[in-house]
């Protein structure tokens, strides 16, 4: 591969990896046709191609200058008897086009820089009924609620500062993807969604027609800053919020964002699919990705509320936070559902209420710290 003077991170290789992943799962069910839309260099068309077995890549860039340089590190595909075509055409020609003559692809692979959302429409246009869109965002600022002017611009919807900020930004992009695939009368089923807090990553299955209650699943995330309590509603059946923890009288005006998506950000039948590819293909994975994907089984994405455990901390105001795993098991036992999150690390997800997860943690980081001072440890 050579590089040239294009945009490369290597820190973005667990979503490649994750990319190959799908694609490779996709490939064992028909042909794939992958249309990357934003190629760079052209390494991710390139393991498509190569690691995946795809059966036609059409890898393109809008930058005219750097085509004989793509077409030369896609020069194996053609080798290995993928049919490549390559283009310089800016995104919105490429799918516009793509309409135009009705050509539809199992992955289209939009890598944008920016966000994404003008071009949805005509990107899930060129989704094949059950093909993935494969998403991904660098526009930090607006959906986690710093530019909130942005937000409104970009989404169509209220972006407030929040302690699980990715999880906003992953939810507040799924949800300008349902709402265009709803448009044209598709439905979306995410398979997977995550963030290394640069870059915000979705995959998306095109379904026929959306399923049964699946307009429910667009909502809003309301935040208490006095208490940290927080509340999710529906659209469908959006009422009055319910009193916070906060003294009467004293609760702030809620931090309300969305519309967006509410449901699951997982897919688990997929996700452990790609974990038993990661296992067949060892090489094409790296440990970061293999990480992830344990990480993302491991929560559904379900519900929509995540407390940082150093929040936890800060309103118990003393002391360490207790052990996540403890206070999942804790939660769990009662009852509620609870999870540690695999969008941000050190985050608990529940729909337990909130006085409830406060009294377990309090009661189970006096229990660790009696434990550790009989044992003669310190807090640090």
């Amino acid at each position: 591969m050579q590089l040239g003077e294009g945009f490369f991170r290597p820190e973005s290789r667990p979503s490649r990896d994750l990319g190959v992943l799908l694609a490779r799962e996709l490939a064992a069910a028909g042909p794939l046709r992958l249309l990357d839309a934003m190629a760079g260099c052209g390494i991710r068309s390139l393991r498509v191609g190569l690691e995946a077995g795809a059966a036609a890549v059409w890898a393109n860039d809008a930058d005219p200058d750097r085509l004989p340089l793509l077409c030369a590190n896609l020069a194996p595909l053609t080798a290995a008897g993928c049919a490549l075509r390559t283009t310089a055409l800016t995104a919105q020609q490429l799918l516009a086009g793509c309409l135009q003559r009705r050509e539809r692809f199992e992955l289209v692979d939009l890598d944008a820089f920016g966000c994404p959302t003008a071009l949805l429409p005509l990107a899930l246009e060129a989704v094949t009924l059950d093909g993935v869109l494969y998403l991904a965002s660098t526009d930090g600022r607006s959906p986690t609620g710093h530019d909130r002017p942005a937000a409104v611009r970009r989404f169509g919807a209220a972006a407030r500062t929040h302690p699980a900020s990715w999880e906003l930004a992953l939810r507040l992009q799924l949800g300008s993807v349902a709402r265009c695939a709803w448009a044209m009368g598709r439905g979306i089923e995410p398979l997977l969604a995550f963030s290394e807090g640069r870059t915000f990553r979705t995959a998306v299955r095109l379904r026929r027609r959306p399923a049964s209650g699946e307009e429910g699943q667009l909502g809003l995330l309301a935040l208490c800053h006095g208490c940290g309590d927080q509340q999710v509603q529906p659209l469908l059946s959006l009422r009055q919020w319910q009193p916070c923890c906060c003294p009467q009288g004293a609760a702030p005006p809620l931090a309300i964002s969305g519309p967006l998506w509410i449901g699951a950000l997982q897919h688990p039948p997929t996700l452990e699919a790609l974990l038993r590819q990661a296992e067949t293909v060892p090489r094409s994975t790296g440990a970061a990705a293999c990480r992830l994907l344990v990480a993302l089984c491991a929560d559904p994405g379900l519900p929509a509320r995540c407390w940082p455990l150093a929040e936890i901390a800060r309103r118990l105001g003393c002391g360490g936070p207790p052990k996540l795993t403890d206070l999942v098991e804790a939660l769990r036992r009662l009852g509620h559902g609870a999870w540690a999150s695999g969008v941000m690390a050190g985050q608990l997800r529940s729909d337990a209420p909130w006085p409830v997860i406060l009294e377990l943690a309090a009661r189970l980081g006096a229990a660790g710290g009696d434990a550790g001072g009989s044992a003669g440890g310190t807090a640090d």
